[in-house]
């Protein structure tokens, strides 16, 4: 007789392996729950760019290895010498802390690696010093690596304002107007200016914002800004920052304001085509032509040769004058020696006649036909 198989049966036979499961479970929960987290920090680690140096300590002129892994792979980086910053703090006062005219520029390969030789300089801010390295372009990144240049003075870092956060409290505007200079191509250079607000528990000193230009679809260009003062918590302050353009820049831009990671305001700014090197380049286009042009005509007017009925008309003397007074009754003979007496003269003077061939009436008229 076959036994039936219903739900009784069927969870007799489960609660075995149910009560196996419900047993490791708890065991293995805090296992799983490790291994979650473990898994994020280590790819985070092993995506974290990283700097080693050669050398920990030399002196200006001499020369140290800066090598890196874990960057992105054909980034393009900047390597500098950097003063007033730790690498658990950073730079402090932005690349403005910086020997820039002493960075060295890298490119990674394919893995993220690279090593460049960095001549060692003074920084203009007094040590603890490091070996800053950062993106140039794509994805922001930077690392930073213990470093002392001997013989350059040492200084206790400010303290931490890491407390303040500012906030822009109105909206930004550029204040300042073109000069003659820059309808002619000059750089267009203008003032943003902005009011801030510190919304955090500590004092903010001498922050260093960034100005960005962008023009058309391009990506904005940035470039550090440090203004000096400090801003208390719950004060406010009016700060305004050069911004500047290339020379014959031209068309519609975006200013943009960021501190920290934050873009606080952006601006708008439509800059006039500079006509004035339009105005320059038609003009030239047309006195030298007009200069050349002259100077020729007046080689060709001193080089060419003089011809014979020239010089005879140059040389001609002037006639008596006829003086003024009544007029005189003249005989038809008179007037006939007159006339032949200017005939003569006439033929005299004009080159293309010669006395042989000049018209004369003694000779006989040709006879038509019919006519004796």
């Amino acid at each position: 007789m076959t036994p039936r198989t219903g739900p009784e049966t069927l969870r007799r036979a489960a609660s075995p392996a149910r009560l196996l499961t419900l047993a490791v479970l708890p065991a293995l929960l805090p296992a799983l729950f490790l291994s979650v987290l473990a898994v994020p920090g280590a790819r985070a680690a092993e995506s974290a760019p990283t700097v080693s140096l050669s050398k920990k300590e030399a002196g200006k002129g001499g020369e140290i290895t800066v090598s890196g892994k874990g960057w992105r792979g054909g980034a393009l980086l900047m390597l500098l010498i950097c003063g007033q910053a730790t690498p658990e703090r950073g730079v402090i006062g932005g690349t403005n802390s910086c020997a820039n005219g002493d960075g060295r520029a890298v490119t990674t390969d394919e893995k993220g690696a690279f090593s460049k030789r960095l001549p060692v300089a003074e920084p203009p801010e007094p040590c603890p010093c490091v070996v800053h390295v950062a993106t140039v372009t794509g994805e922001q990144a930077s690392a930073d690596a213990a470093f002392t240049v001997a013989g350059h003075p040492t200084a206790e870092l400010p303290r931490r304002t890491g407390g303040g956060k500012l906030a822009v409290l109105a909206a930004t505007r550029l204040e300042g107007d073109s000069s003659l200079l820059t309808w002619f191509g000059a750089p267009p250079a203008r003032r943003l200016v902005f009011t801030v607000g510190n919304l955090g528990p500590a004092p903010v000193e001498d922050p260093v914002f960034e100005i960005g230009t962008a023009h058309g679809v391009y990506a904005p260009q940035w470039e550090e800004r440090q203004w000096r003062g400090t801003v208390a918590p719950g004060a406010r302050a009016r700060i305004a920052l050069p911004v500047e353009l290339s020379a014959g820049a031209h068309g519609d831009y975006q200013i943009s304001l960021r501190y920290g990671k934050k873009v606080l305001a952006e601006q708008p700014w439509g800059i006039g085509r500079p006509w004035g090197v339009t105005l320059f380049w038609v003009l030239l286009c047309l006195v030298v032509p007009a200069a050349v042009f002259r100077i020729g005509m007046a080689v060709v007017d001193r080089i060419r040769p003089r011809t014979v009925g020239a010089h005879r008309t140059a040389g001609a003397r002037p006639g008596p004058a006829v003086s003024k007074g009544p007029p005189r009754r003249t005989t038809p003979v008179a007037r006939t020696a007159r006339s032949a007496a200017a005939g003569d003269a006439t033929t005299a003077v004009l080159p293309w006649f010669t006395p042989d061939s000049a018209p004369s009436e003694n000779r006989p008229r040709p006879t038509t036909k019919g006519q004796a």
